[in-house]
Parts: C-alpha cells; structure tokens; sequence
C-alpha cells in the first residue's frame, strides 16, 4: 500500500501523498498481480501475508480481504498463517481494527516511533504520544501477544537518559514484540537537511553505540529475546514473516515499488531471481492492467549472490545460519570449509565476535551489535 496521509520528516520509502486514491482500481491490481506472481512461482503453500507501506491501516478491510482471498486461491493458504498489517496510530479506530481482523489480519505492527510529543513533531508524524497509547491498548485488545511496535532511537538532541526512560515508559504498554530503529538521516529527507544546515544536531557515534546497548539491556532484562539486530521478542512472539527474510527463504514481493526473491518453476526454472517492481503507483498499475505484474527488473542470482545475501542477513539473527540452511543453498561446499579454515572468519571467532559450531556460524552477543564491520571481512573469504 504505497499511500499515506503526509510524509514523515526521515522517511525515504517509496510513498506518495495524494489528494484521492482510486482504492478499487488499486485493489484489483493488487489482486492480480499477487494471483500472475504466485503463478509464476507455482508456490504451492504460502506461510506468511505481510501488508506494508505506505501505511496500509489507511486501506478498506475490503481491500486487504480481497488479496487474502487471491493468495488462498492461488496457494494453500493455512488457517494459522502470520498476517500481519502494519498501522499507524492515527488511523486505528477499535472498529477499524476489528474490520481487519475480521479481513483475516491476525498481527498489527504499529509505527509508534516516540513516546515523547516534541519527538513526535520533529519526526513530522500525525499522532501524539498519548494516541499511540491507546491505539496499542485497543490493538492489544483485538489481537492479544500479536501487537508489535515499532521505536525510533539516535533521534537530534536525544539524550541515552531520556531513550531510557521512553523505553520504560513503553514497556508499561507493549506487548511481546518490539523492533528498535536507529534513525537513519537519508538524503533527500526534510529531517537530513536540518541538521546538514545546522539547524539540528546529529548524535555521536558513542551515543548511538550506548543507545542500542542501553537498549538491549533493558528489554533482555524485561524477558525479551534479542532474536535479530533491532527486534525483541517475548513468549514466542518473533515474527515469522521476517524471520524467512533472514532465513533466505521464497518470498513474492506484490505492489509498487515491491521486492521478491523467488523461482521461477513456471518457466522451468530452478533459479533464484530477484524482482522489484515499479515504484510509481499509476504507472505501476497501467502495467498489471496490461501484462498482469508490474515487475520492473529481474535478475537471476548467481550462487555467490545468494551466499552473500544468506551470510549478510542470516548473522542479523541471534541463530545465524545452520549447516543445514548453508547446505540447502551450497550443497558442494560447507560452512566448515568456507569459513572453518584460517583467514578473517576465524580471526574473528579468536576475537569474540563470531561462533562457528555444531549449530552453525552466528555472532556473539557482541558481535551482533557490530555486524556492519564483521560483514566486509567474511564477504572476502566467502568470494575467494
């Protein structure tokens, strides 16, 4: 769903605001290109639906029932699938919230982003911190252990004191799922230009590094497992749909501006392509009206690709990557043999930031907070 109400003062995702949107026309082309990718893919059983944005709690439940109904007519579609709707707490009205449960949503991420009002308006978002209270409570309601919500941290002039304390304050709140952002400034953003002018400043790179810290320390302690590098999750309630993103697995990617990694079998093939469909809505619907997807490039992976993206995602989850994954993309050659002989792997293992054992390769729990700068080295062992 690539619409929302305004845009953020750090967002740079692919969303547009305009003054109508053509709901129907959207929803059909919805429909049809998710019925031609799962064709395409001759996926036979689909474990997981997750609606992202944009901000698609701004969709009609018609709209969102509508596509459930083409994934399970297209592929089995099990009872107790994952299908999670990612929401604003501007628009979660009880009786909107009820009418997506009803579509068949049974996980809500909200995009809380702040407990802190003066936050709120520098991030340029529709709510306060009170609202986005009560949209969890009321989401809590509907879909109780299945609500997870989302915190912006290295905000301009932040203190790791005042991040604490909004972490406290929203674990009065939450449920069992939380996903913690370090605030990127991407260029082309309001918010980038104002500390590029001066007008804000940025944090250190100390404060940030305390700021994730601080923060995994306090939600270890609150009985949340620190499963991948910016989310918690307690009594089970990990996300299964982003866990087959870091666990490399099929995905299909439907909507504008969209990503999938998945094989093509109608086509007799049985190699990995990786798609992105067309960004801009209008042009992105004339195309599915025409040729029944919008994909706008492909690119068949090759085996080092794959590797790179299973190392590269795989290491952001506390199991990292099994033997028996590894195996499934690299039959020929072991995690072992990659990554057990001397070079920078094992340098790093000596070092404290990396396990390679009976279970597989994965970090440390120091060696999850600095993933970015142990991924260069293991790239180059992993090209030679």
């Amino acid at each position: 769903w690539p619409y929302c109400r305004k845009r953020c003062s750090y967002c740079n995702f692919n969303t547009y605001v305009v003054p109508a949107v053509d709901e129907a026309a959207l929803r059909a082309c919805l429909v049809r290109e998710a019925q031609t990718l799962l064709r395409l893919s001759q996926v036979h059983s689909v474990t997981s639906v997750f609606f992202g944005g944009g901000t698609p709690s701004l969709a009609s439940p018609g709209t969102v029932a509508a596509v459930l109904e083409a994934v399970a007519g297209a592929a089995h579609l099990p009872a107790g699938a994952e299908v999670t709707l990612e929401a604003n707490p501007s628009s979660t009205s009880t009786s909107r919230l009820a009418g997506f449960r009803a579509a068949g949503v049974n996980r809500l991420s909200i995009g809380v982003q702040s407990l802190d009002d003066a936050e709120l308006r520098m991030l340029g978002r529709e709510h306060t911190a009170a609202e986005a209270r009560k949209a969890v409570e009321a989401a809590r309601g509907l879909f109780p252990g299945r609500t997870s919500i989302d915190l912006l941290f290295g905000l301009p002039r932040q203190s790791r004191d005042a991040w604490a304390q909004r972490l406290e304050a929203a674990l009065m709140f939450c449920d069992d799922h939380i996903s913690l952002y370090q605030l990127t400034l991407e260029r082309g953003t309001e918010l980038a230009a104002q500390v590029r002018r001066g007008a804000l400043p940025a944090p250190s790179q100390d404060l940030l590094a305390d700021m994730y810290q601080t923060a995994r320390t306090v939600l270890v302690a609150a009985g949340f497992r620190h499963y991948e590098v910016s989310n918690f999750a307690r009594k089970g309630a990990c996300s299964t749909h982003n866990l087959s993103y870091w666990r490399a697995d099929q995905y299909i990617g439907v909507g504008p501006g969209a990503h999938g990694r998945f094989m093509l079998r109608s086509e007799g093939g049985c190699s990995r392509e990786a798609r992105v469909q067309t960004l801009e809505p209008v042009a992105w619907m004339r195309e599915v009206q025409s040729q029944g997807h919008g994909t706008r490039s492909r690119v068949v992976l090759s085996l080092l690709e794959q590797l790179e993206e299973l190392l590269t995602l795989g290491l952001r989850t506390d199991e990292g990557i099994t033997h028996e994954r590894w195996g499934h993309f690299s039959p020929q050659l072991s995690l072992q043999a990659v990554f057990g002989e001397p070079g920078e792997a094992r340098a790093l293992q000596q070092e404290g930031w990396l396990v390679l054992d009976s279970g597989g390769l994965r970090c440390t729990w120091a060696g999850l907070a600095v993933l970015d700068s142990l991924l260069p080295d293991l790239l180059w062992q992993l090209q030679r």
